[in-house]
């Protein structure tokens, strides 16, 4: 009987599944990194309408967060959904931890992190709606630009990577365009638009390239299922195309152009509207505060008359003005509707007056209240009171209801205030910081104090300085600018402007003169309608206040009004030698005539000489972390680059090997050729090591970008990074110097060629076993990786040169070892090569430390 040999089993190639993306694609590194630098340049949009480039960094660390998410979760073959939903999980922490003060371990969102998050999207939304183009990168502006940017970075990732149709990120990227083209008045910068196309462009030529080098090995586009891997791009275009149709309703989002008075819900035409303040003053600009509408009907003051503020202002920006810290999100209380926790200043003496205050259009964030508030009641719960910036807030925009307010209105007398102790030290450090000050206006401060021995006549002599009769002028429209620096346009030029340019002016001079300060914003007393105090949208103003320690915060008002709406306090009457009375039409003085020099001689005389330096801010300056940063990122891109440049190289004429005979052999095939060993170049030893030093630069770069937002942050950054690509950089630095052994030709060069070479296999789910013999080790290799014809030659040589080091006595380098090895690994990387996870992952690491 005769058998039949069984016929060998037909190898069968497995059918990619129809909902992953080619192999190739998805293993590479560069469609990730495309895709996020296609999503930043898009952003770089929002330019005209958001200013500065504070923005810009929260961007960076946030598409890169998710970029390297998505490339971690893929190469562990996460499902798409699950890599998507690990993104989106990132980009929350993210936002928690940067934009919350109540989240669990900092960047665990919880309810109260989801509560400040609402609010600081409404804060953003309230920005936007009453402000003009570019807004200022406030905190909650910051928050929501992250938000929107971050989930953009995940569908594009999603498209350009996953779903490996790049070409689909065009009109998302397109709707990122359309916001800042339906906002602003201007047009965007036209290097937006070639950074947009240009990214758009290397995305779309990657996957051409990877299109036409395995065109042959992919199934075409609707057959074999494929349809179905089309469907996800097909609903996420047509959801863009849907969005970018409806781009138009954003433009409903636009502006009012009041500042800093905007119409609430309802508008102010029919009379169910509102009117709020918006928490910042301009150095520059024209006060628009539209009709004139009554906001509050006031009883119990009798005949005093005072300032009723609604909120103060703790930070200077150079040039713009001043405004809240952290968007007023950084803000905390307690419940207002009760008894209060004692002002700064108020030791009981003072008798107790019952306010009761009536709002009839006013809808803000913002209670304003009188004097040294003691009590309230008849504030619904959700109000709270901050005894820091002396306060009355809410999360949220709403109609105020009728409330009463126990306060008390005492003074203190110039002669209280001058033996007063500063006690600097018991304020919060922000309320004496200021930023980069002219020296101009810091000569001119110090010289308008000069001689004053206390905090008091200090502050009095800045307050005497802005008066008619040193040529300052209230307008409703600043003068135009003549000089680069805003404050000492209006200080020293152009002497012309409103309320909040005089406040502005004269708190920054306060804290150059070592006085803290900041700007109050409310009502001036309104007029008198029977039995009330009528306060209107006319009435808002700006002032100072200046911090006495144990007398707390004292108010200086240095606009020159003289239209009856002004106040002088009874210590500041007291303090001037001449006051000005009021006449018949004017129910207060405008400011007293400065008994300091005028600035008409001094700031134009000293202009060229050396000022004073300014004291030094104690502000935190970030400026050199931003160029830090910046050096170390173009330092490492340089280093990556050159390194390629140098391996593109041809090698020196002596290492390359005739034409067609393997490495180590003669045009014979018979005799070893020994050719001199030379030493390697001081480039080709750079070349091996210049990655891995321009990866170090670049993950430090972004950890100091990082490390501007939060310090946890940049550790969560450092950590990722570290998690994703610390295995591969100890992988990395094991091939270096074990490259370097060969490529130097040490004595141990053979040795370290085959732990290199069992480290490759290992990484390619080969591990060689120590009981294996060279041999076994080398027929093994050359027929699961299926080497080719070249890399089987270097093979051998490379086998060869292993095996005289280990079993003969012959020790002089082996100079054929090293080109071998290099062909040997060109052979590896053409017929075996890693994919994603063994990159990031690789075995012959993660084995070793197990």
């Amino acid at each position: 009987m005769t058998t039949t040999a069984p016929r060998p089993p037909i190898p069968h190639t497995p059918t990619p599944q129809p909902t992953d993306p080619p192999p190739a694609w998805r293993s590479s590194v560069l469609p990730p990194v495309a895709a996020g630098l296609a999503t930043l340049c898009a952003a770089t949009s929002l330019t005209s309408v958001v200013s500065g480039w504070a923005w810009f960094g929260y961007l960076v660390v946030a598409v890169v967060l998710v970029a390297g998410t998505g490339l971690a979760l893929r190469s562990l073959r996460a499902p798409t959904v699950v890599a998507g939903f690990g993104q989106l999980f990132v980009l929350l922490f993210l936002i928690t931890g940067a934009f919350t003060t109540q989240g669990v371990l900092t960047i665990f969102p919880g309810p109260t992190a989801f509560g400040e998050l609402q609010a600081t999207l409404t804060a953003a939304a309230d920005q936007i709606r009453i402000g003009l183009p570019p807004v200022d990168s406030t905190q909650p502006i910051l928050c929501l630009v992250t938000i929107a940017v971050g989930l953009v970075a995940v569908l594009v990732d999603t498209l350009a990577v996953a779903a490996a149709a790049p070409a689909a990120t065009g009109l998302v990227l397109l709707c990122v365009y359309a916001v800042p083209a339906a906002l602003s008045d201007e047009l965007m910068p036209w290097w937006t638009f070639v950074l947009g196309a240009g990214a758009f462009a290397c995305l779309l030529a990657l996957d051409g390239n990877h299109r036409h080098r395995r065109w042959r090995n992919r199934d075409a586009p609707g057959s074999d299922g494929m349809l179905r891997l089309a469907q996800a791009p097909v609903a996420v275009v047509s959801s863009a195309i849907v969005l970018g149709l409806l781009g138009g309703g954003i433009t409903m989002v636009g502006t009012v152009g009041k500042i800093p008075f905007g119409s609430g819900p309802g508008g102010d035409g029919d009379g169910t509207g509102g009117f709020g303040i918006a928490p910042f003053t301009q150095l520059r600009g024209l006060l628009d505060q539209g009709q004139n509408t009554e906001l509050f009907q006031v009883r119990g003051l009798g005949p005093d008359r005072r300032l009723m503020r609604a909120f103060t202002l703790d930070t200077y920006t150079p040039n713009k003005g001043w405004g809240l810290r952290a968007g007023g999100q950084a803000q905390s209380g307690v419940v207002a509707n009760s008894t209060l926790p004692a002002a700064p200043g108020d030791d009981g003496t003072g008798v107790s007056r019952q306010i009761q205050i009536q709002p009839t259009r006013w809808v803000d964030n913002w209670l304003p209240v009188y004097g040294a508030p003691r009590a309230l009641r008849g504030v619904p719960p959700q109000w709270l009171y901050d005894r820091v910036s002396g306060s009355v807030f809410t999360t949220a925009s709403e109609p105020a209801p009728p409330y009463v307010e126990t306060a008390s209105l005492k003074e203190p007398t110039a002669a209280e205030l001058r033996e007063a102790a500063p006690k600097s030290d018991e304020v919060p450090g922000l309320y004496t910081r200021i930023g980069q000050v002219d020296k101009r206006v810091a000569a001119l401060t110090e010289q308008l104090t000069a001689g004053k021995t206390n905090n008091f006549d200090r502050a009095t002599a800045l307050w005497q300085y802005f008066s008619a009769q040193n040529g300052f002028v209230y307008d409703t429209k600043t003068a135009d600018a003549t000089d680069a620096d805003a404050l000492a346009d209006f200080i020293l030029k152009g002497k012309r402007g409103y309320c909040e340019q005089y406040a502005s002016a004269m708190a920054v001079m306060l804290r150059v003169a070592h006085i803290p300060a900041r700007v109050a914003i409310g009502f001036t007393p309104g007029i008198s309608k029977g039995d009330y105090q009528s306060i209107s949208s006319q009435d808002a103003h700006a002032w100072v206040e200046a911090y006495f320690g144990d007398k707390g915060w004292v108010s200086f008002d240095p606009t020159p009004l003289a239209d009856g709406r002004g106040i002088v306090p009874s210590y500041l009457q007291q303090n001037t030698q001449n006051p000005q009375q009021p006449n018949a039409t004017d129910d207060l003085p405008t400011a007293p005539r400065s008994t300091t020099p005028s600035t008409d001689a001094s700031p134009d005389k000293n202009h060229d000489q050396a000022a004073p330096a300014a004291p030094a801010d104690t502000t935190p300056d970030n400026s050199w972390l931003t160029w830090l940063a910046l050096t170390l990122a173009v330092l490492g891109a340089a280093a990556v680059a050159t390194s390629y440049f140098l391996r593109r190289r041809p090698p020196p004429a002596a290492e390359v090997p005739p034409s067609g005979v393997p490495p180590g052999s003669a045009p014979d095939g018979n005799v070893l050729v020994r050719t001199p060993v030379t030493a390697p170049t001081p480039l080709r030893l750079a070349a091996l090591w210049l990655p891995l030093t321009g990866a170090v630069l670049l993950v430090a770069a972004l950890g100091l970008l990082a490390g501007m937002v939060s310090w946890w942050l940049a550790g969560f950054v450092v950590l990722l990074l570290a998690a994703t690509g610390g295995p591969a950089a100890i992988r990395d630095l094991m091939r270096r110097r074990h490259l370097q052994t060969i490529a130097t030709h040490a004595p141990g060069a053979a040795d370290a060629a085959w732990r290199e070479l069992k480290a490759e296999c290992a990484d390619r789910d080969l591990p060689i076993s120590d009981s294996d013999t060279v041999r076994v080790a080398g027929g093994k290799i050359a027929e699961r990786h299926r080497l080719d014809d070249s890399g089987r030659e270097a093979l051998r040589t490379v086998l060869g040169a292993v095996e005289r080091s280990w079993y003969s006595d012959e020790t002089t380098p082996d100079p054929t070892l090293e080109p071998a090895f290099g062909q040997l690994r060109d052979s590896l990387r053409r017929t075996a090569p890693l994919s994603l996870r063994g990159r990031l992952f690789p075995r012959s690491v993660l084995r070793r430390r197990r």
